[in-house]
């Protein structure tokens, strides 16, 4: 079976738009998606959504059929929860439907409103990502979990965090021209070190914002690309998924993540490629520390061997491996709902040459990472050049 082709992606700017619906953002990134692919809303056969807290956000569920109304569709609408996740695993589904035959165009992204709730609502609307029983009745926090995930690794392999702050100047400095980017400035390794402890090891710079946004793609058959005319060359080569323990105290590992070796495993066998096709990658870095236990879990790096890279230049743009050229979870922001598509976004531009990094950055071969909660779901997409 011929491999989903990207017909057109979309994006809404990432940052604090309180003012903004979900849906009014979802669609602005979706009817921005169709325009880039040029195909009219009516051949859209399906949607799929993905957006983690709308209730709680928004006082609204049932989110899916107002996203396909916003939109000017009348196809089934499907939403997506799987924590930060939610998108991802909508385009794996997405994926899976133009390859059964089932739909010969889809719409597929996802959307998140969170900075109205302010900064105790926010992060008490994240928080349910986590286990209510045993972790967030103990006040268990994002920030306060990822933190143990990094001093086990510390523990367990050694690391510093001036290598930590190396990851966020990396990604800061890659958001620079990225005009969708909610931080589009630079920072030293100095200042992140300078700044204010959120949970130690974890200071303000380890740590991605709260953000709004959408991002969407049009996913389209072969046939129906070559129907139509359409200019489509990258494909969705290989999808996967991966799952673990929810709560940490339950896990093998706090220093490793087996969800997203997972999700890699069956990715990289349904794509018949390995980590050493990949040219670029987009992972899930809502902490440094998440950007290292991924590049480990996706079999970059051996384990204990990812903390070095950004330092030393291994995962830069011009390094052997670059990685969130987009800016990351980190300086792109993280619309919760969003962030899995917008990965794909980012990766679609990049490997079709109209990235703004383009000029840096040439891949063939591309790979999103997506991750819920602590990496309790993970989902690995692989995008290359087919056409």
């Amino acid at each position: 079976m011929a491999p989903p082709r990207v017909a057109g992606v979309g994006t809404t700017h990432f940052g604090q738009l309180p003012e903004r619906t979900a849906r009014d953002l979802f669609a602005e990134a979706g009817l921005a998606a169709l325009e880039d692919a040029g195909v009219p809303p009516g051949d859209v056969e399906t949607l799929f959504y993905g957006n983690f807290m709308g209730e709680l956000a928004e006082h609204q569920g049932h989110q899916a059929p107002l996203m396909a109304e916003a939109v000017g569709i009348r196809a089934p609408a499907t939403r997506f929860e799987s924590a930060c996740a939610s998108a991802g695993m909508a385009v794996r589904e997405a994926v899976r439907n133009v390859r059964s035959g089932d739909a010969d165009v889809v719409l597929v992204g996802g959307a998140e409103r969170m900075t109205n709730m302010g900064t105790a609502g926010a992060t008490e609307g994240l928080s349910i990502a986590a286990d209510d029983l045993y972790e967030i009745r103990a006040g268990m926090t994002f920030p306060g979990a990822y933190a143990l995930m990094a001093r086990a690794y510390f523990e367990e392999f050694g690391g510093t965090r001036e290598q930590l702050a190396a990851i966020a100047v990396k990604n800061h400095d890659n958001a620079l021209v990225n005009e969708y980017a909610q931080f589009q400035r630079s920072i030293t390794v100095e200042q992140a070190l300078d700044a204010p402890m959120v949970a130690e090891p974890l200071g303000l710079f380890d740590a991605c914002p709260f953000t709004d946004g959408a991002s969407a793609l049009v996913l389209v058959s072969e046939a129906y690309a070559d129907r139509e005319g359409l200019e489509a060359p990258v494909g969705i080569v290989g999808t996967g998924q991966g799952g673990d323990n929810m709560a940490l105290q339950d896990r093998n590992y706090l220093a490793r993540t087996p969800a997203t070796e997972r999700a890699a495993v069956t990715a990289f066998e349904d794509a018949g490629l390995g980590p050493g096709d990949v040219d670029a990658v987009e992972v899930h870095d809502c902490f440094t520390i998440a950007e290292v236990l991924a590049l480990e879990a996706l079999g970059f790096f051996d384990y204990g061997e990812g903390i070095d890279a950004a330092a030393d230049g291994v995962t830069t743009r011009d390094g052997r491996l670059p990685v969130n050229v987009s800016g990351g979870l980190k300086a792109k922001g993280h619309p919760v709902g969003a962030t899995g598509a917008a990965q794909l976004v980012d990766m679609t531009k990049l490997l079709e040459g109209r990235h703004p990094r383009s000029d840096d950055v040439t891949p063939e071969v591309g790979l999103a990472h997506n991750a819920g909660g602590t990496v309790a779901s993970a989902v690995v997409h692989l995008l290359e050049v087919v056409a």
